[in-house]
């Protein structure tokens, strides 16, 4: 980077005169009494009706040229009523004035005692207007305008106010009838008013004059600093442009004073700081970088220590008060900017957005150190921690054709959802591959996919797993053929791949060339085939049957061999054992899409899979997984799945023909893995023919014991407590469940074989 952040700081720094040449703001109002001579009292918010009797009783505003006071139209085109025929009353009044005159006066950096004295009273009807002029100083001391707006309805009407080649455009409306708008600027400003286009506007004009003429009544030029700023903003943009840059995406330039969340505005910069923020703003938009106002924010945890303290008698002892702990080890820290304000206090589509420690303009060897500590005492576990928390209100810059890199740095929660909008607006608007909202599209993409999360589990993807659906489905709807592939070769082909992604995968990758798209989905199945094997069988699945130029299923022969390569349950092959992915190794979903997949692609290398799946029981239990499986492919006619078909039916039989009888008496089966003397004297129960009941009366722990042993064993038996009498008594009675069971499962056996027969067709 040519520039360092610290210069911009010291250039901000050397700025120590605060004010502007213009202010302005809404301040709320007690709604003062207004009595105009000739009319009497005056409504407000100013009725129609009361606007032509001002304008009756008013006469034509002139202007001066020179020495000379003229009326023309067509430079000046509106009515005054002067002060003398104005009383304006109410207890309240004078307060809301004086607040109002000190805001505007810090914010023209004025020190020293203000006073406002009212000049005239001034009704701008439809079509009134002032073309760009100077104010000529009408009293001993006056240095500045101010212009109060009293609550009416208008639209137009725009105040421009003009210094050194800068311009405020101040739009002066409220809708509030508590609130007035206010302005307020140097003597020696251009300014103009815009024409009225509806309704009336009634506007109190002071002049505001210094009691102390010791100091300048002028407003700061910082021509030179300004200039000196937009010359490194325009240095430090073009260093992004390069290939390889490190230099900082935004910079932050932290501000003196401190502001609350519900005052932070540009409208309330306090002393040196408003100072700077009016020369920066002129300089941002000189460099075409933007500017906000924004909360920089650390939080920190971590652990905490006790504090120990020498005693007068050389040994240590533990300090009992409010620094009784000491900061230990940090263990997460979080930078975020928030709460963006625009130069016109504006509040932009920002959310809040992450920052590193290199884009704050900090002088050498000065580190941003958080002042509030909170210290919570040690609980079970879980060892003494504190919380620290920094906050400071800062200038943030960017140039302005790396918003969207700014905007990515807000992560996948904020820019997916945007770029979903700008997707959805270009569909809409039915232009081309030229329009400014593709193209933002397209530069947006660009940024998610090289800072697209990644991660270092082998066996599992990153955070961002519900996020790639919906990323691929707006690069399909936006047609960008060059994202879709960077996103399948750096992303889906890297192993940050689930089945949530194959839906729109497929259509997304339907739009790429087909040897480009078989290539893809390949080098998918390759790197994921081991560890989610689920999801690799449903995108051949879905592949198979899609049409990519007339290229036939064969064309997926590759990755359909790395799919079999990989099938899990091979002896001997090390299985992963994460957990996972033992949840996905194998499961009837996984068999039907494997086998519809293979049977389109490869019959013959069906015939393997189908061999692995036979010769692997102990992964495919055949009720667990094939049967579900081929109950599933009812219709699938290919050889491999015939004969999977066949072995599922030949067990079935085997079961059916199993004759089953009821038991002939009490004896039941007895699993029992204790061996304790109360689970012993169970099992003897269980064996013993003759005995259909049997009471235990224990304590509870006991009881508890032996039944958690017949649930484990599944033994036959009924439980219930009899609670009369101390201890209470656990009651178990014989009875058929492992022989209903054995029906049931029969039945079942019946029905699965009548369905696989029928699959067959």
């Amino acid at each position: 980077m040519p520039t360092h952040p610290i210069e911009l700081a010291e250039i901000l720094d050397s700025i120590q005169q605060p004010g502007s040449f213009y202010a302005s703001g809404v301040a709320e109002i007690h709604t003062p009494s207004l009595t105009v001579e000739g009319i009497g009292a005056v409504a407000l918010p100013l009725l129609p009706m009361q606007a032509e009797q001002l304008v009756s009783v008013a006469e034509r505003a002139p202007y001066g040229k020179g020495e000379e006071t003229l009326v023309d139209t067509e430079v000046r085109r509106t009515w005054q009523i002067s002060a003398d025929k104005i009383r304006l009353g109410g207890k309240h009044w004078q307060n809301n004035l004086d607040g109002i005159v000190a805001r505007v006066a810090k914010q023209l950096g004025v020190n020293g005692k203000v006073v406002a004295e009212l000049y005239k009273l001034l009704v701008y009807d439809k079509g009134s207007f002032f073309v760009s002029h100077r104010d000529t100083e009408k009293a001993a001391g006056m240095f500045a305008t101010l212009v109060i707006i009293l609550p009416s309805v208008y639209t137009g009407g725009e105040l421009l106010v003009r210094h050194r080649g800068e311009e405020a455009r101040l739009e002066l409306h409220v809708s509030d009838p508590s609130e007035v708008a206010y302005a307020a600027f140097y003597a020696d400003c251009k300014h103009e008013v815009l024409p009225i286009t509806s309704g009336c506007r009634l506007a109190l004009i002071y002049n505001l004059l210094r009691t102390d003429q010791s100091q300048a009544s002028e407003p700061p030029d910082y021509g030179s600093e300004q200039a000196e700023i937009a010359d490194w903003l325009r240095k430090w943009g073009q260093s992004l442009e390069a290939e390889e840059s490190d230099a900082p995406q935004k910079l932050i330039y932290l501000l003196e004073h401190a502001y609350t969340q519900a005052e932070l505005s540009f409208a309330a910069l306090k002393g040196e700081d408003a100072a700077r923020g009016a020369v920066a703003t002129a300089a941002a938009e000189q460099a075409a970088c933007d500017l906000h106002l924004g909360l920089l924010t650390i939080h920190e945890y971590g652990s905490a220590e006790h504090a120990y303290y020498p005693s007068r008698r050389g040994r240590y002892r533990e300090y009992e008060g409010n620094d009784e702990f000491e900061i230990g080890e940090v263990m997460d820290r979080f930078q975020k900017l928030s709460r963006w304000r625009k130069p016109d206090d504006s509040r932009p589509a920002l959310a809040e957005i992450p920052f590193v420690d290199e884009e704050v303009c900090l002088p050498e060897g000065e580190t941003l150190e958080p002042e509030e500590v909170e210290f919570s005492e040690a609980t079970g576990n879980e060892g003494a921690s504190f919380e620290r928390t920094y906050q400071r209100a800062a200038l943030v810059f960017w140039p302005r054709r790396r918003r969207l890199a700014v905007l990515n740095q807000a992560g996948l929660r904020i820019t997916r959802p945007y770029l979903n909008d700008l997707a959805e607006r270009w569909v809409r608007s039915g232009e081309g591959f030229a329009s400014s909202l593709w193209q933002e599209a397209h530069e947006l993409s660009g940024y998610m996919l090289r800072t697209w999360p990644q991660t270092n589990n082998t066996y599992w993807h990153s955070d961002s797993a519900g996020e790639r659906p919906a990323l691929l489905n707006a690069l399909f709807r936006l047609q960008d053929h060059a994202r879709i592939d960077e996103f399948l070769a750096g992303i889906s082909a890297e192993g940050n791949y689930g089945m949530g992604d194959n839906e729109n995968l497929v259509l997304a990758i339907g739009l790429l060339p087909p040897a480009r798209a078989i290539e893809l989905i390949e080098r998918i199945v390759a790197k994921r085939a081991t560890i989610d094997p689920t999801a690799c069988a449903d995108l051949l699945a879905r592949c198979s049957l899609a049409a990519w130029a007339g290229e036939p299923p064969s064309s997926l022969l590759p990755a359909a061999k790395s799919l079999v390569e990989a099938l899990p349950g091979d002896p001997q092959t090390p299985q992963p054992k994460d957990y996972w992915s033992r949840q996905a190794l194998a499961n009837p979903r996984f068999v039907v899409n494997l086998m519809a997949a293979l049977e389109r692609i490869s019959p013959a290398l069906a015939e393997q899979a189908a061999d692995c799946l036979l010769t692997r029981p102990a992964t495919y239990g055949v009720d667990a997984i094939l049967i579900p499986a081929l109950l599933s492919l009812a219709g699938q006619t290919g050889a491999a799945t015939g004969r999977l078909r066949a072995v599922c039916r030949e067990h079935l039989d085997q079961r059916i023909a199993i004759t089953l009888q009821p038991p002939e008496d009490w004896t039941r089966a007895s699993n029992l893995s204790c061996k304790c003397k109360y689970c012993s004297e169970l099992s003897r129960f269980l064996a013993d023919p003759g005995l259909k009941e049997w009471t235990f009366k224990a304590v509870q722990d006991e009881r508890s014991h032996v039944e958690h042993s017949i649930r484990q064993a599944e033994c036959d038996l009924d439980m219930k407590t009899d609670t009369s009498g101390r201890p209470y008594t656990l009651i178990c009675v014989k009875n058929q469940a492992s022989y209903q069971k054995r029906v049931r499962q029969c039945e079942q056996d019946i029905r699965n074989r009548e369905a696989l027969a029928q699959s067959a067709y």
